[in-house]
């Protein structure tokens, strides 16, 4: 059984696909429901692919199947109209693909990647992600510049929960505060090495700190 809004996003997403091939996009989604934030979509997608009603094909924009509708849904068939003439097959331009992500907040917020909700989402090209889920964090401060991590940067994340040494990575210390660094071993030991030689390394005891992610790409903003 679906909610009223499940329902309405189905049809919306159905019918954008019977009229031109591809479904809507995260905003226009937002916009035919009348909600105030893309996480509501997002929330309202999850139910429905949990339940069996579409399915989200991998690093592709607009990428919707509508696999079925419930009972109540299902109509009559429309008339056919007059075939237009193409050229080629109406398929998603692979240049302009677009992946929503969630966007968590600042890497230097001190708290827990599990702990942030994603309320917002970033649209992010999917030639920048490869395989994996992804999530984005809004980067704070300079102690990454001399890898050209700037303040005000989106950080791309792949979750993983490990790492190989010299990677860039999300590293959660003591359960508290999650950071941007290299990743290092020294025997039992976790070294996080900044980019910034203003900066000095950090040391810690490998049961202090947890892999969050690995670094994946950077968006930037200009002003």
């Amino acid at each position: 059984m679906l909610t009223l809004k499940q329902q309405e996003l189905l049809s919306f997403i159905q019918t954008r696909l019977e009229e031109g091939g591809v479904s809507p996009s995260f905003e226009e989604m937002k916009d035919a429901l009348d909600l105030r934030s893309k996480s509501g979509i997002h929330r309202l997608i999850n139910a429905l692919e949990e339940r069996g009603f579409i399915r989200r094909l991998p690093n592709r924009a607009r990428a919707l199947e509508v696999l079925k509708l419930p009972d109540a849904m299902h109509r009559a068939p429309a008339p056919i109209a007059p075939a237009k003439p193409q050229l080629a097959p109406s398929l998603p331009v692979a240049a302009n693909d677009v992946i929503e992500i969630p966007l968590h907040g600042r890497i230097a917020a001190g708290v827990p990647i599990e702990a942030m909700e994603g309320q917002n989402m970033l649209s992010v090209p999917a030639a920048l992600l490869g395989a994996g889920d992804h999530y984005a964090l809004e980067v704070s401060g300079d102690s990454m510049m001399e890898a050209g991590i700037l303040d005000g940067d989106f950080a791309l994340i792949q979750r993983t929960d490990t790492a190989r040494e010299g990677q860039i990575v999300v590293a959660l210390i003591d359960d508290a505060e999650a950071t941007l660094k290299y990743f290092r071993r020294e025997g039992q030991r976790v070294r996080l090495d900044p980019a910034n030689s203003a900066y000095e390394p950090q040391l810690y005891d490998s049961r202090q700190v947890r892999i969050q992610g690995k670094l994946a790409g950077l968006l930037r903003r200009y002003n």
